[in-house]
């Protein structure tokens, strides 16, 4: 897989892709992380990449000029089709369905919006979908770059040694991830459940999805509500 930055500050990237599960896609050439400097694809002595909005208002837009030119750049020597996503607060929101989703294309493009926004026709004529990664404002689209490129290549076959704990994790299943202990079995009083050191698998098995379906129902409801766990299908 391969996932292109598009980026006003590349340098904010240089050492946070080089850890944990990130680090070990590369290593394996399961993953190629491009950084991609939008200023290098701006015409003027300045290097300009953004102005102010027409119908006036405070802040500045990015100029559409650069994108499109880092973008199609990049398509040129692309054996796969890019999948284009702009990172914005106006995006559906990122979830792991949409990790899942992602990590199944072999060419992303992640498109970090800055300042006021991008201008309209980066949207309308350029991206395949706008994504956030919940509801506050960021100072721009690199933190959340980070957030989707480190979901999404955990769930590339081969990265995780154990594929399976990939599956069982929070949200995989549309369902919070039921508790986990270890050794000591005791802890200042505290036991670790007797099911779990009764080596009684099915048991265990029970007792997980139980704690898992609990926890989301105290604390997220609304997954409840959604996919195969929807209590009321309709």
């Amino acid at each position: 897989m391969r996932i292109n930055i598009i980026t006003i500050f590349p340098h904010l990237f240089d050492r946070v892709l080089d850890f944990g599960m990130i680090q070990q896609a590369r290593k394996k050439e399961l993953l190629e992380i491009r950084i991609v400097d939008l200023r290098d694809f701006t015409e003027d002595k300045r290097r300009t990449v953004d102005d102010r909005p027409y119908g006036g208002g405070d802040g500045m837009v990015l100029k559409p000029e650069p994108i499109f030119l880092a973008v199609e750049k990049l398509s040129e020597k692309a054996i796969d089709r890019q999948h284009v996503v702009l990172l914005t607060p106006q995006g559906r929101l990122f979830d792991q369905a949409a990790a899942n989703r992602l990590s199944l294309k072999a060419n992303v493009t992640l498109i970090c919006g800055r300042y006021e926004g991008v201008d309209q026709r980066v949207t309308d004529h350029l991206v395949d979908e706008e994504i956030s990664i919940g509801d506050y404002v960021l100072s721009g689209g690199e933190y959340a770059a980070l957030v989707i490129v480190d979901a999404v290549s955990r769930l590339i076959p081969g990265v995780v040694a154990k594929g399976g704990s990939v599956l069982q994790e929070s949200f995989m299943d549309g369902m919070l991830d039921y508790p986990h202990y270890t050794r000591p079995p005791e802890f200042r009083g505290w036991q670790v459940p007797d099911v779990l050191l009764s080596g009684d698998h099915v048991e265990i098995a029970r007792w997980r999805e139980r704690r898992a379906l609990e926890l989301t129902r105290q604390r997220r409801p609304d997954l409840l509500n959604q996919g195969k766990n929807a209590e009321n299908p309709e």
